[in-house]
C-alpha cells in the first residue's frame, strides 16, 4: 500500500472576502478531496485572524462531514488550553455519533492566536496554560473518551473519535509517545524540529488502547501548479505574510492579492528565510512536488502526508490537490 495523502484546510481568506464565501469554498474543496481519494481533511483552530476563517473546528467539521460521505474529517487541531476537556469530548463524541468511523480529534498545545486579548477572552481571564496544565488536560480528555471519569459523555454506546496529538517539539512528541497516541508533526511550521520530534516519539512510544505502534502524519506545505513559475506566483501572498512571521512580526495580517505580492519588496534576509523554509516543503510543478513529498516521506518514515496549501483561491487550491494526487498515481 502506498503512502496515504490527506489535507489540512485553513479556509484561507483573500483580503475583503466574507466568511460565507470562504467557508462555502472550503466545503467545495473538501468534496473535491473526497472525489480525488484523499484519506482525511482536518481543520485548524485560529482566532481573530483576517487571513484564516477556522475559529470553530467542531462546527466546521460537522458541516464538512455532512456534505461528504467517506473521507475522514477532524481537527488539526482543537487547542486544548482554550476548552474544557469534557466540552471537547462531548463535541467530538457527538460528531462521531453522527458520522461513525469518520471523525478524528487532533489536539494541540497553542492558543491559535497571537492576540493576548483573545487568549484572555477564550480562557476567561485565566493565566496562560503551562505544560503541566496541557498534559493534565490531554490526559483528562482521553479518560472522558475512554469512559473512565464516571461522567456520561453521551447516552449509550457511541463510536469513539480517534485521538491525535499535534507536535512541533520534542516535548509534545514525548507526551504523545507516553500516552500511546498517533501524532501529526507540524513540519509545515517548524521543519527544523522534525527529526528531533520523530526521534523522541519513536524512542519513547508505549502501546496503548489508542495505538499499538507509532503512527506519524507529516504535515507539509504543498503548493502545486502546472509549472514551477505558476506555483511560485500562487505562493506569493503566503510568502509576504511569512516574511513578517519568520521575523516575529505581524500576527494579524490579511493575505494580499497575488498582484500585490508580486510587487512586494522583500529584504535580503526575508528572501533567505523564505527560501530555506520553502526548500523544506513541496512547491512547484507536479514532478518537483511529488519528488519533494516522496523524499520527505522516505527521510522521515512518515505513514501519511498531510498537505496544507495556503492559497486563498479555492480553484487553485483544488487544482493543487488534484495535480499531486494524479502525479502520485
Amino acid at each position: 500500500m502506498g503512502i496515504l495523502l490527506s489535507a489540512l484546510e485553513l479556509a484561507v481568506v483573500e483580503d475583503g472576502s466574507p466568511a460565507t464565501e470562504v467557508l462555502a469554498s472550503t466545503a467545495a474543496v473538501t468534496g473535491k478531496l473526497e472525489e480525488l481519494g484523499y484519506h482525511r481533511v482536518w481543520i485548524a483552530e485560529h482566532h481573530g485572524s483576517p487571513a484564516i476563517a477556522t475559529s470553530s473546528p467542531p462546527v466546521l467539521a460537522a458541516h464538512l462531514a455532512a456534505v461528504t460521505s467517506s473521507i475522514r474529517i477532524g481537527s488539526g487541531g482543537v487547542m486544548a488550553p482554550n476548552h474544557a476537556p469534557l466540552a471537547i469530548a462531548e463535541q467530538f463524541a457527538t460528531l462521531s455519533a453522527l458520522h461513525p468511523g469518520r471523525i478524528d480529534l487532533g489536539v494541540g498545545r497553542g492558543p491559535g492566536t497571537f492576540d493576548e486579548k483573545i487568549i484572555r477572552a477564550l480562557r476567561r481571564g485565566a493565566d496562560p496554560a503551562t505544560d503541566d496544565d496541557y498534559r493534565a488536560d490531554v490526559a483528562e480528555l482521553l479518560r472522558h473518551l475512554a469512559g473512565e471519569t464516571g461522567i456520561r459523555v453521551l447516552p449509550g454506546e457511541v463510536p469513539t473519535p480517534e485521538p491525535w496529538l499535534l507536535c512541533s517539539s520534542a516535548a509534545g512528541a514525548r507526551l504523545a509517545a507516553e500516552l500511546g497516541l498517533p501524532i501529526a508533526v507540524a513540519h509545515h511550521i517548524r521543519p527544523q524540529n522534525t527529526a528531533e520530534v520523530l526521534q523522541a516519539y519513536r524512542e519513547n512510544f508505549k502501546p496503548s488502547q489508542w495505538r499499538e505502534e507509532p503512527y506519524v502524519i507529516l504535515a507539509v506545505e504543498t503548493i502545486c501548479a502546472d509549472t514551477d513559475a505558476e506555483a511560485a506566483y500562487f505562493a506569493g501572498p503566503c510568502a509576504v505574510i511569512k516574511s513578517y512571521l519568520l521575523n516575529g512580526e505581524g500576527g494579524d495580517l490579511a493575505f494580499p492579492t497575488r498582484e500585490q505580492a508580486a510587487a512586494h519588496e522583500f529584504t535580503r534576509e526575508s528572501k533567505e528565510l523564505i527560501a530555506r523554509f520553502t526548500a523544506a516543503q513541496a512547491h512547484g510543478g507536479p514532478e518537483k512536488v511529488v519528488r519533494s513529498l516522496k523524499d520527505l516521506a522516505a527521510a522521515t518514515g512518515a505513514d501519511e502526508l498531510m498537505l496544507t496549501t495556503p492559497v486563498y483561491d479555492a480553484a487553485a487550491r483544488a487544482r493543487s490537490y488534484e495535480l499531486v494526487a494524479k502525479a502520485f498515481g
